[in-house]
């Protein structure tokens, strides 16, 4: 099989997951749209925040991709078991960080002006799903295990049978069934923590159960902490994490900011962000297929074709996100309309949907870019041009120009000013990000 087919292959069993896992959230979104467009707006800043936290800490477990797949390369298989073991410290650190920031949300709501009759009910949602947070970080470990040695199948099957389960109980718990009263939009974070649990425990079960893990020595006494591997590892996952931390944040603090326009602007702009995230799915398969390959050739002392692969993996980004963006561009109006019943909501999204596509572009090349240069242990200086460029140039700029003017251009309070300074800013990112790879 070609490198090309083999990527490919990897990057489209993997995107075929992570569209399942975000069809949880298009599946809240939909649901939260037909119940009330205040329950959409809940669901918009719970979400924001939630996002923010939760893929902070994916961000530092799939950065161990790389140190799995170079041991697997060079076909160290029994050193994968301790090293997998002292991860999960770094795992339950995290985890216990990212449950208080879900548990105690109310500096980030009055930081940022959010309507004080919106805190209740996004209060009630972040706790349910820091509870969430709990099996979907250990589900995250066998995800990333699963990547780095080439099995993403195994996770893809999980994550595709869960949406089965979560769309129907989110509707369920959301409106009532049977006779039984419907919780409104914190059902759909109860549905997630369901479907997390029953994720994290097939997980398990496979691991302990299935022959192909066994070269790997997973199932052993847990090993006491080893400080200079643990170490190791916070200096490749720490940035990392706090990389997407400042990418998403820079989308988060978007919405809380929006949010002051009105419930209007905010279901509006939860829309366009929803889309944004799943196309963001298209390079995040890819990025996790090359770096595995990369890594893989890097362990088996093959630059050249780590090379190889690191440049396949751009490519193929670059041509997907031409073709995602274009074909947004000329559906986004019934997109939109899908999206809600209600008629200033789609039509305001029509427009912010436009400046998704752009955003894409730029997106698909950063993504990619990011993954690899994990590979070669390049983590900080992606941290240092996230923080200066998205929360900078594309977050603050987007606040000046909206709330206060920026420059020669006087405030404008709308939607589409965040989005025109952050897909500037992602823009200059991603062609730093492609000349450090280069």
């Amino acid at each position: 099989m070609t490198e090309l087919r083999t990527i490919a292959r990897h990057a489209g069993t993997v995107l075929v997951g992570q569209l399942a896992v975000m069809a949880f959230g298009v599946a809240d979104t939909l649901i939260a749209g037909r119940y009330s467009p205040h329950a959409l707006a809940v669901l918009s800043l719970a979400s924001s925040i939630y996002i923010s936290i939760y893929v902070a800490l994916n961000g530092m477990l799939q950065a161990l991709l790389p140190v799995w797949a170079e041991l697997h390369g060079a076909r160290r298989h029994a050193e994968i078991g301790p090293s997998f073991r002292q991860a999960l410290y770094i795992c339950a650190g995290a985890t216990a960080t990212g449950f208080c920031a879900l548990w105690f949300p109310d500096p980030w709501l009055s930081w940022t002006d959010v309507p004080a009759d919106l805190w209740p009910d996004v209060r009630a949602y972040l706790r349910v799903l820091a509870l969430a947070l709990v099996p979907s970080q250990l589900f995250r470990m066998y995800s990333t295990l699963n990547q780095s040695l080439g099995y993403p199948r195994l996770v893809t099957w999980l994550q595709a049978g869960a949406l089965l389960v979560k769309v129907p109980l989110s509707f369920a718990l959301t409106f009532g069934l049977a006779g039984l009263t419907g919780l409104g939009v914190v059902g759909c974070a109860w549905a997630t923590l369901c479907v997390n649990t029953l994720m994290m425990l097939t997980g398990l079960w496979m691991l302990r159960t299935q022959d192909i893990y066994s070269p790997y020595r997973l199932w052993r006494r847990l090993e006491m902490p080893h400080w200079h591997t643990l170490r190791r590892f916070l200096q490749l996952g720490l940035p990392a994490g706090l990389s997407i931390m400042v990418e998403v944040t820079s989308f988060t603090l978007m919405a809380l900011f929006i949010a002051r326009l009105g419930a209007a602007a905010s279901a509006s702009h939860q829309i366009a962000a929803n889309v944004a995230s799943v196309l963001y799915m298209v390079p995040l398969a890819l990025g996790i297929a090359s770096s595995a390959r990369t890594g893989y050739w890097l362990g088996a002392r093959q630059p050249g074709k780590a090379r190889h692969a690191a440049g396949l993996g751009i490519g193929l980004a670059v041509g997907a996100a031409a073709l995602c963006a274009g074909l947004l561009m000329l559906g986004r109006h019934r997109l939109a309309q899908a999206y809600t019943n209600n008629p200033e909501v789609a039509q305001a999204a029509t427009v912010w949907l436009a400046w998704v596509a752009l955003y894409h572009l730029a997106d698909a090349v950063q993504a990619v870019c990011a993954f690899l240069l994990r590979c070669y242990r390049i983590t900080l200086a992606p941290l240092l041009i996230y923080t200066t460029l998205l929360w900078g140039a594309g977050l603050y700029g987007g606040y000046q120009l909206a709330y206060q003017g920026l420059g020669v251009w006087a405030a404008r309070p709308s939607v589409d000013s965040f989005w025109i300074t952050s897909t500037a800013a992602l823009g200059l990112v991603s062609a730093l990000f492609a000349w450090l790879v280069w």
